[in-house]
């Protein structure tokens, strides 16, 4: 494959944009990482926000407040140099990325599924209970149906930022489109001037992020959804 880049586009062209296309697929399985791994912790979180207990709801709450108001920037600096250097121990720079990203979309993720289920009437809850449903079950059968269709659109339009989030990941020395990129926009060879490489970078990018921004449009559209009122809100 890179030979026939070189073929189409010559050197250094050929090169430069099939080493940029190559890391693109690093980004992606970190981005797929991060979203699952961060959706998984987040609905366990939510779970725990939105049960009757009032200990399990301060702690969820100070786990959010804590993650959304520590950057991610800082989160990667502290898994991937910090907390290593301090306990003298080796991190991989992809274990590193994932658990800061993982830990960074779960923070917003649980936010806005839990103004999913809150946004279902309160009657709705009322009327499982009075036939009978515990709080787990009500949550199954009745609740997450409709907090569901609610919390579509924003949840794959969080996509997008945790995208955009991946490109912190190369200063603790991932290896992804960002970290590729620079190398080639600081090389002294002639057709990688940042001029030329950063613009390539921002279309990939974009090519990445903006079919997801039309996909979640069309979900508010199709499931008349407010994000609105789902959006993460100060804790």
């Amino acid at each position: 494959m890179k030979d026939l880049f070189i073929a189409l586009l010559g050197k250094p062209d050929g090169i430069i944009l099939f080493q940029l296309l190559e890391a693109t697929q690093y980004t992606i399985y970190l981005s797929l990482i991060a979203f699952l791994g961060g959706g998984l912790l987040a609905a366990l979180i939510t779970l725990v926000r939105i049960a009757p207990n009032t200990w399990g709801k301060r702690i969820s709450v100070s786990y959010i407040w804590l993650f959304q108001s520590t950057p991610l920037l800082m989160m990667l600096f502290l898994a991937g140099l910090g907390v290593p250097r301090l306990f003298d121990i080796d991190v991989n720079p992809w274990t590193a990325a994932i658990i800061s990203l993982v830990i960074y979309a779960s923070a917003y993720l649980s936010d806005v599924w839990r103004g999913a289920v809150e946004s279902v009437p309160v009657g709705q809850w009322e009327g499982a209970r009075a036939i009978g449903l515990g709080f787990l079950k009500t949550l199954r059968l009745v609740i997450l149906p409709q907090a569901f269709r609610i919390a579509l659109a924003p949840t794959v339009g969080f996509m997008v930022q945790i995208i955009k989030g991946t490109s912190l990941a190369y200063i603790i020395g991932f290896h992804d489109l960002m970290a590729i990129g620079k190398r080639w926009a600081n090389a002294p060879v002639e057709g990688s001037e940042p001029f030329i490489i950063f613009p390539l970078m921002a279309l990939i990018y974009f090519a990445l992020c903006y079919p997801l921004t039309l996909y979640s449009r069309h979900l508010e559209r199709s499931f008349g959804a407010n994000t609105n009122k789902v959006a993460p809100a100060a804790v």
